[in-house]
């Protein structure tokens, strides 16, 4: 790591990181320092190295701004102002900086805000600032010139005027509107803007404490750092229910009523669905602290932890304070370890190190930034459980696990030996529902079948892991538009299954009727992988590809035919993932046309020795003793049936209409 002046770790409180809040506090500061030697004259400007996002270098630099400010304001906020570098004063001389003349083409102005297509990025960073100066509220904005707070109010107001993106970022003028309506400037505008992002909150929560970003299915690390974190913050400030009392009471006595004159609102829903959130989410980190890779804005990387942190700060969790810090403390120490921040102590885009495809077209220098929001876990003083505790295992540290979720269409496997946890996904695609579904569109960060905390995806130019492609005159086709059909589990075992359109790349049309239904089934460390393809073209080809992996990880990658395959080889990745500088994929092949069942066992472990005999290719045919973990097998056109040779369990899977049975050894 590139961050001077950590204290000695602390192996008696914190037996799996060596962290403490000194820790959480040190990193926060070196962090900032860093930052600032890129800073304006009159700081309003944060101009970090690097390519520019497509949103431009004065964007880039109020990004700078506002992401470190936001870590600037849980560092002082939850040190009761407490402030040993000063701040807090370089921020206050930005803000008034910044909004002297917004628009104006000169070394300080800020942007004004936009809609979301001409110029809408610092919608995005209003929501941090307003945040920030509600955190410091005390020490930063009631010591401001009159002037000052007036020309920030009216430029925060951009962000109640103009057209968010459909998604998270309706979220960014509700916290600005609370931030307002917190100093007594709220009024019909903030009071819309904060309906208007509750009730689309309320839409996209699809259950088991899991929201959509937004119209669709994209279900990813935003439910954690934004659509948990903004409403729950937000109440947690306000002292409102289940919240502790927050910067906005430090200023307001217990006899000043609501700064809007709005009536006590009844409980709302979003601290319990943190809590039941956070029961799934937190296996979703695997034994080294690295958060699963999926979805996009990766390079936020320990931002993954703020939901946990927040929980432990609201009281809206699961966890016991030391699991809590070993999770966001694992998380940290994770990427510091790792190369995340550079020789200039900056965090660097990309994932470890650089890693350009982990990023998105919005992706600038000071991105990484929005990490700031892992350091929510500071409003936590030094006396709270979450610091004084022991640190306890993370839950991917205990017993294999297996948890269902069908809301999302998520579905995990964790496995004690090596701390893996693998992230199947018949759900989450990030395709809006008036998008086509364009080949060429397709984002390896949400269509592949199965991520990890140990393995990327490839790169959409080298071949797909995880993926089961239909393949017609040398295309091959992707998967857009994931359609859950459904998930479950029981002692020790899961599933989870969906259906797809195969989309093929060049604008090249759909085939009538080709259909792709998938049904995922784990335990321990082996996963059961079984589609049917409906409606292919005679002389069309099926390729199932397992886990990529590469030499940076001793990790093994194994995929063996069960049913349905004809051939299997394996294939290079060049351009690697964001774990290895390249890579390989298992594949299996085989022809197909019309209707075809094809199953297949994959592996991903990092256990010593063979995870399961070589076997040659296999037959339509019933085979004997196919792999160690399965000993008979039954397979028919629409169904099949798996003897697991741990304990002579049955698995039955069936299509039309689907069905998925585990049965124990007197049963089956």
């Amino acid at each position: 790591m590139n961050l001077p002046g950590l204290p000695a770790e602390d192996r008696g409180l914190s037996p799996y990181t060596g962290y403490t809040r000194a820790h959480w506090e040190a990193v926060a500061d070196g962090l900032l320092g860093a930052a600032w030697r890129w800073a304006t004259p009159r700081g309003a400007l944060l101009e970090l190295p690097g390519r520019p996002s497509v949103s431009g270098v004065r964007s880039d630099g109020l990004e700078g701004y506002a992401r470190t400010f936001l870590a600037a304001a849980f560092r002082v906020s939850g040190a009761g102002g407490a402030d040993p570098y000063g701040w807090l004063e370089r921020y206050a001389q930005g803000l008034a900086a910044g909004t002297a003349t917004p628009g104006r083409d000169d070394a300080e102005s800020w942007p004004v805000i936009r809609d979301v297509h001409t110029g809408g990025q610092p919608m995005v960073e209003s929501a941090s600032v307003a945040l920030g100066l509600r955190l410091t509220r005390p020490w930063l904005w009631d010591r401001l010139d009159g002037a000052v707070q007036d020309r920030t109010e009216a430029w925060l107001r951009g962000a109640l005027r103009h057209v968010p993106s459909p998604n998270n970022w309706y979220l960014f003028p509700y916290t600005v509107a609370g931030f307002l309506e917190s100093v007594g400037r709220g009024d019909a505008e903030t009071d819309r803007a904060r309906s208007r992002a509750l009730d689309l909150l309320e839409g996209w929560y699809a259950g088991q404490g899991w929201y959509a970003d937004g119209d669709g299915r994209a279900f990813d690390h935003y439910n954690g750092w934004a659509l948990h974190l903004y409403p729950v913050l937000d109440a947690h400030l306000a002292g409102g229910p289940g919240g502790l009392a927050g910067p906005d009471s430090l200023s307001a006595g217990p006899d000043r009523p609501d700064p809007a004159g709005h009536p006590a609102a009844p409980p709302a829903p979003h601290g319990d669905r943190l809590r039941e959130h956070l029961d799934g989410f937190s296996l979703l980190f695997g034994a080294d602290g690295a958060p699963i890779h999926f979805g996009r804005s990766l390079t936020y990387r320990f931002a993954a932890a703020s939901a946990v942190g927040l929980g432990a700060v609201t009281g809206h969790t699961p966890l016991t304070p030391g699991t809590s810090r070993r999770l966001i403390s694992g998380s940290l120490r994770y990427f510091l370890d790792r190369g995340a921040v550079d020789a200039d102590g900056l965090l660097g885009l990309g994932w470890h190190g650089p890693h350009r495809a982990t990023l998105q077209r919005y992706s600038g220098p000071a991105s990484p930034y929005w990490a700031s929001k892992a350091f929510v876990c500071l409003l936590a003083p030094a006396t709270h459980p979450l610091w004084t505790a022991t640190e306890q295992p993370a839950p991917s540290e205990g017993p294999d696990r297996v948890l269902a979720l069908p809301a999302p269409g998520l579905l995990v496997q964790t496995t004690r030996a090596d701390g893996i946890v693998r992230l199947h996904n018949h759900g989450s695609d990030h395709v809006g529902p008036d998008q086509p579904e364009e080949a060429d569109d397709e984002d390896p960060l949400y269509s592949r079948q199965a991520y990890s905390t140990r393995t990327g995806p490839t790169e959409s130019a080298n071949p797909a892991d995880n993926h089961l492609a239909v393949v017609l005159a040398g295309a091959r086709s992707v998967r857009r538009r994931i359609h859950p059909l459904g998930g479950g589990q029981g002692d020790g075992w899961g599933w989870a299954a969906s259906w797809h359109r195969p989309a093929f790349p060049g604008g090249a049309p759909g085939v009538p009727g080709l259909r792709v239904e998938s049904v995922t089934f784990v335990r321990g460390r082996y996963e059961l992988r079984v589609h049917r393809v409906c409606g292919a073209p005679y002389g069309a080809h099926v390729e199932q590809t397992g886990w990529a992996t590469g030499p940076e990880e001793p990790l093994r990658s194994e995929l063996h035919p069960v049913h349905g395959w004809e051939a299997r080889d394996e294939v290079r990745a060049p351009a690697g993932t964001a774990f290895t500088r390249w890579a390989t994929v298992p594949r299996l092949t085989a022809g197909t046309g019309g209707t075809g069942l094809y199953a297949a066992l994959a592996v991903l472990t990092g256990e010593a020795g063979p995870a399961t005999p070589t076997t040659e290719a296999v037959t339509d045919a019933v085979t004997d003793a196919v792999t160690e973990a399965v000993t008979d097998l039954t397979a028919g056109p629409g169904s099949i049936e798996v003897r697991w040779a741990q304990d002579g369990s049955l698995t039955r899977i069936a299509f039309e209409p689907l069905r998925v049975e585990h049965l124990p050894p007197a049963a089956g």
